[in-house]
């Protein structure tokens, strides 16, 4: 595969509920709205309607789907667009019938008729749509893209491979597969993050590097603040109460203070004893996935639906696990979780519509476990060994939203997640390599032949499992 991700494709700022059914379908939105441009017929175009099929139809409504692709219309950039004002937008075009085409041209859209939802999937990827543009002549422009997990989009005939294949040159160390990163730990004897430290600085320069992945970091906190700081029910008719923020009143107590920053060094002063740990690691986690099932800004890692794992994970290290923790051992943690995530999106998918939940939260915990274990001192080995055991432990699990919404059982997971990456570092820590008998590229193939092999009623169509057994009546 002559794909080059980077440790920013893996870790990617947006806007909530689902990477694959919001971010995705935003993104290409965005897309189409530069082809038009480059096809000279953006001037032009009086009417677009979009087509969704496939996953992205049946759970299209519970991810919002349909408001994302509205933002992408419209020009709303979802790692910069300010949160209060999405509904705004979308107020704007469900009573103007109207759309501010790219932020620059007024054209008439009627949501319930230039919004398609088609059930039927197309053969290359489940989470298939297309965007048709019709211009004053009577011309007709259309586009189909993907929406193939962790925010990346694509389309069937992958114009952009040989991009991305130029890209991989510029990269000293290449990397498709855990074996071959290990090997380079080994006769570079660097560790699993300088390695991807000599990889990012081929396409971006040491202050760039440093300025996003501590950009990422402090959505990550801002995101777990706002989460256990704000109560109240989730939207979408399931009339979930959010936990986080009683959770984090009955931690937290009267400790006094005024920003996220100084919110993590009063954590520190906690009673930290292993019930409160596990409280803290999943209030953590929950807020995450609160603020994100709340259309919230969150880090795709790898995907929003499992965006409360590394956060969750590397929070912990910082408040309970080392106090001494500074920004070095941020970006370290950071480049070994996009490292990893990368190895399973080469190798498997990331995407739930694909594989099931173990491509989400089974990803993103092994993600949060090789981290968390070069943190804590663990070798190359080690790191991917915790890797290997955190997805282990979830292969097979099932995508099973119940009313298609990025709740239930989705929040409650990224927690359990969180907690299986933590037990898998010291597993590994306290392991010599030599005895393991898993790689993890094994694992890897296993994971991706289980997704193929799953039936589709429980690939985040709502069509079974949980979904099916728990209605909203229950709720």
């Amino acid at each position: 595969m002559n794909e080059c991700i980077s440790v920013f494709d893996m870790l990617k700022i947006g806007v909530g509920p689902s990477s694959s059914h919001t971010l995705g379908p935003w993104r290409g939105a965005e897309r189409f709205l530069k082809e038009l441009r480059e096809e000279g017929i953006f001037d032009s175009v009086n009417r677009v309607k979009v087509d969704l099929y496939g996953s992205l139809s049946l759970t299209g409504k519970g991810h919002a789907t349909d408001l994302a692709v509205m933002l992408g219309l419209s020009g709303a950039d979802p790692e910069y667009v300010p949160i209060d004002s999405i509904s705004s937008i979308i107020d704007t075009i469900s009573v103007s019938y109207q759309l501010n085409l790219g932020g620059e041209r007024t054209i008439p859209f009627f949501i319930n008729t230039d919004i398609v939802f088609n059930k039927n999937f197309l053969p290359f990827h489940a989470n298939g749509f297309m965007f048709t543009a019709y211009t004053e002549d009577g011309q007709e422009y259309e586009s189909t893209f993907y929406s193939i997990g962790g925010g990346f989009v694509v389309k069937e005939e992958r114009t952009n491979a040989k991009e991305n294949a130029i890209i991989k040159c510029a990269f000293p160390f290449p990397i498709d597969k855990a074996d071959e990163l290990l090997a380079y730990t080994r006769t570079e004897n660097k560790s699993i993050s300088e390695i991807v430290y000599e990889n990012e600085k081929s396409i971006r320069t040491e202050e760039e590097i440093h300025h996003e992945l501590m950009r990422v970091w402090n959505t990550m906190l801002e995101c777990m603040y706002t989460g256990c700081h704000t109560g109240g029910i989730l939207p979408g008719g399931l009339n979930v109460r959010r936990r986080a923020f009683d959770m984090h009143q009955n931690l937290i107590g009267e400790l006094p203070y005024n920003s996220p920053q100084e919110w993590l060094q009063v954590i520190r002063k906690t009673e930290v004893k292993f019930r409160q740990i596990l409280k803290w690691v999943s209030c953590f986690a929950l807020a995450v996935n609160e603020v994100n099932a709340a259309l919230g800004r969150v880090v795709t890692a790898p995907t929003n639906g499992s965006s409360g794992v590394i956060p969750a994970v590397l929070m912990y290290y910082m408040v309970i696990e080392n106090h001494d923790a500074d920004e070095s051992h941020i970006k370290q943690f950071l480049m070994v979780a996009g490292e990893v995530g990368s190895i399973f999106k080469k190798g498997a998918t990331i995407s739930a519509a694909m594989g099931g939940c173990q491509a989400e939260i089974g990803v993103s915990s092994a993600m949060a476990a090789a981290a968390l274990c070069e943190v804590m001192g663990g070798t190359p080995e080690q790191c991917l060994m915790a890797a290997e055991i955190a997805m282990e432990h979830h292969l097979g699990m099932t995508c099973d939203p119940i009313g298609g919404l990025v709740q239930i059982p989705c929040i409650e997971r990224n927690t359990m997640g969180a907690i299986k990456a933590i037990n898998a570092a010291e597993l590994a820590l306290e392991t010599d390599p030599k005895n393991a008998k898993v790689p993890l590229d094994k694992v890897v193939n296993t994971m991706w032949q289980t997704a193929q092999d799953m039936n589709n009623k429980y690939k985040e169509t709502s069509e079974g499992g949980l979904a099916v057994t728990v209605n909203n009546a229950d709720c």
